[in-house]
């Protein structure tokens, strides 16, 4: 890897243990965020770091920087963000996209777009391979997200064929640990929050679609190793192929928390896909990738972060 790494989006959740892992291994990181999801506590312990600088910048509009290699994280990941905003989050998959691959090509840099399982939309397919298409509403309230990830794939390729430019695609399922949102409105960060406030924890539909939840340290050695792999142009898929119901996971937050909340069923959002997990036969083949931490294990180092927040 060179040794110049942009970061976008890099005060964010996955963004900020990605900087902390580049200058663990000694890169120069340019963490780049406009702050409309990310958070400046997450990266406040690197800004003494002498390889570290922050850039207030939104990546809609262009930058000019040189760097060796371009990690694209930037863009809200959960439901509640991403439909605030969605003409902006539909930019973050075009627009900003374009001028990070106008910099990966300028500066001759290898750029990782961080895709994901959105892609596949509420798939008709189980557990999801790479090569399947997907089941996406185009016009439906998630589709700002989908739909923006979609063409940031394509728009990967089309620089790739037309100009050759080094491209990875990380296909990133449920991922959860230290870092995340207290107000993100993600499965696990919500049922924690509300397990620790003793509020009614919110299971939408009956709680029998399934989720594969991954802890962070294990997606960021996996976007890591994809990164530095050769010659792997292909998306790959990043994710625990454990499937669990999200009553299991309420269930599980419910007892290891120990709290008096109840948990209380509501109406299933538009579009929210019935089975999500990834097929992780690429990951494991190409980049000797697999998850490592077990479910209760992250999910204690996850309550623990939330009880100093909350």
């Amino acid at each position: 890897m060179g040794s110049r790494v942009l970061v976008t989006g890099g005060a964010g959740f996955l963004g900020s243990h990605l900087c902390q892992a580049l200058l663990e291994k000694e890169y120069e990181v340019l963490c780049v965020d406009n702050f409309f999801t990310g958070s400046k506590r997450n990266v406040r312990h690197m800004m003494k770091d002498p390889n570290f600088e922050l850039i207030r910048h939104d990546i809609v509009h262009p930058i000019h920087l040189e760097v060796d290699r371009i990690f694209n994280m930037a863009c809200p990941a959960s439901p509640i963000h991403y439909q605030y905003n969605p003409v902006k989050t539909i930019k973050m998959g075009t627009v900003a996209v374009v001028n990070m691959l106008g910099l990966a090509k300028r500066c001759n840099a290898r750029i990782l777009q961080a895709s994901t399982s959105e892609v596949y939309g509420d798939p008709m397919v189980h557990p999801q391979t790479e090569d399947y298409w997907g089941h996406v509403n185009p016009i439906g309230p998630r589709s700002c997200y989908d739909e923006g990830k979609r063409v940031a794939e394509s728009l990967m390729m089309a620089y790739r064929l037309q100009h050759g430019t080094d491209i990875r695609i990380a296909r990133i399922f449920n991922t959860y640990g230290p870092n995340m949102s207290i107000g993100d409105g993600r499965v696990v960060s919500n049922f924690i929050v509300q397990a620790l406030r003793e509020d009614p924890m919110t299971v939408y539909g009956d709680g029998s679609q399934t989720r594969s939840f991954c802890f962070v340290s294990d997606l960021i050695d996996g976007l890591m190793g994809l990164m530095d792999k050769e010659d792997q142009i292909e998306p790959v898929n990043l994710g625990n192929p454990r499937e669990s119901t999200i009553l299991e996971i309420a269930q599980l937050i419910q007892e290891m928390t120990g709290t008096r909340s109840e948990i209380v069923f509501k109406e299933l959002p538009t579009d929210d896909p019935v089975q999500r997990c990834p097929d992780i036969t690429r990951a494991r083949k190409v980049l000797q990738w697999e998850p490592k931490v077990p479910l209760e294990e992250g999910l204690k180092a996850t309550i623990d972060y939330f009880r100093e927040l909350v």
